[in-house]
């Protein structure tokens, strides 16, 4: 189904989200369109942030948001979903787009499996009926669909769509670049070289699948590495949980700027910590690279400054290898908890690979090498 036909459809004139691959189709569609223009089109920093900008929509204009999302988002709206727009508490009529990663039968990374098999029954237990998108669906069908779901958003209740995967389609073209120089997989290259045998906490999404390339080129074990495959946006608390039980091992944790946004908190519990042993990397490419290349708003934040803000004893930006590599070995003969923010392209190999070992197999290994140090 062309994804222009979806949205006419649906009819609204506001759409706030978490960039995902499933949904691809209607993110390019939305920055085609829309761009950023806050009046129609929010990418958040988390789907719970999402749900409560659509609220404060609804209750501004009177009209019916929508908020989209890869079905692992629907963790963080259970809260908002359960206790703001809950027809029992505020009533606020509300229209998920889900992208519908790990569905059962359909092959998917080990992240997405659980969640792909709860995914229509987390919708239930939230009262928030559903209808199923597939290739197949018909632009009637999906009118008709429509017409009841009106009558329920009318009750103060919430619908979803429910994306399978290549459901949606799109024709246009949209281009998402930045002026930064260095690409992430070398910078990660970078950090692995001066970390030595340092244990590396690593984000989700490409970040990870090029440590684990890079190990591989390097003929290196990948015990070293906890590769945090799903749970975006809490990369940075395992490393603060295993720096402060590891007080004598220099760990370090590869971040994102994504990620960073959708779990900001966790600098400031990291900051009131403040760990000496933890170096905090965080690859700032100022987009959602992993699933499409949607823009973040770290672009237009300091996250050196709120980190700093947060209690980090010294955090800076590096905008060039030099810089960077001048800092890896400053932070490495310092004692305090640092933050080094290191601005980057968009893009990647296009053969990049993923992690051929499972991770539990990834969690055993790292646990024993952990048990190991001090």
């Amino acid at each position: 189904m062309k994804v222009e036909k979806l949205v006419e459809i649906i009819g609204s004139d506001f759409y706030t989200g978490v960039p995902d691959s499933q949904l691809k189709a209607l993110c390019n569609y939305l920055m085609a369109e829309y761009g950023t223009d806050p009046k129609h089109h929010i990418i958040a920093a988390n789907e719970g942030n999402c749900v409560a900008l659509a609220a404060g929509y609804h209750l501004a204009t009177g009209r019916v948001p929508v908020v989209y999302m890869q079905n692992s988002g629907e963790g963080n709206i259970i809260n908002p979903v359960a206790s703001l727009l809950n027809d029992k508490v505020y009533a606020v009529p509300c229209i998920f787009i889900i992208g519908w990663r790990g569905e059962p039968s359909i092959y998917d990374e080990p992240q997405h499996i659980y969640q792909g098999e709860i995914t229509l029954k987390l919708l239930e237990d939230l009262d928030i009926a559903y209808f199923i998108i597939s290739k197949e669906t018909a632009e009637d069908e999906l009118d008709r669909k429509m017409t009841e779901f009106r009558k329920i958003l009318k009750e103060g209740r919430q619908v979803a769509f429910v994306i399978r995967k290549g459901a949606l389609s799109y024709d246009g073209i949209v281009e998402y670049k930045n002026n930064n120089m260095m690409s992430r997989e070398e910078i990660i290259r970078h950090i692995v070289k001066a970390s030595g045998k340092d244990p590396i906490i690593s984000t989700t999404g490409k970040a990870s699948r090029e440590l684990f390339e890079i190990r591989e080129a390097n003929g290196q074990e990948h015990k070293y590495d906890f590769l945090t495959v799903g749970s975006m946006g809490h990369a940075s608390s395992i490393a603060l949980g295993v720096a402060l039980n590891k007080t004598a091992t220099r760990v370090w944790c590869i971040d994102g700027d994504g990620a960073v946004l959708m779990h900001m908190g966790a600098m400031a519990v990291t900051g009131a910590c403040k760990p000496k042993n933890l170096i905090h990397v965080v690859i700032n490419n100022e987009a959602h690279e992993t699933v499409g290349g949607m823009p973040t708003v770290a672009g237009k934040i300091d996250i050196c400054r709120i980190a700093e803000a947060c209690g980090y004893n010294r955090a800076v930006r590096a905008e060039s290898f030099s810089d960077f590599d001048n800092e890896l070995e400053s932070a490495k003969n310092e004692n305090e908890l640092r933050m080094i923010e290191v601005k980057c392209s968009i893009g990647s190999r296009n053969e990049l690979g993923r992690p051929t070992t499972a991770a539990l197999e990834n969690k055993e290994n790292f646990m024993y090498y952990l048990n190991s140090l001090k």
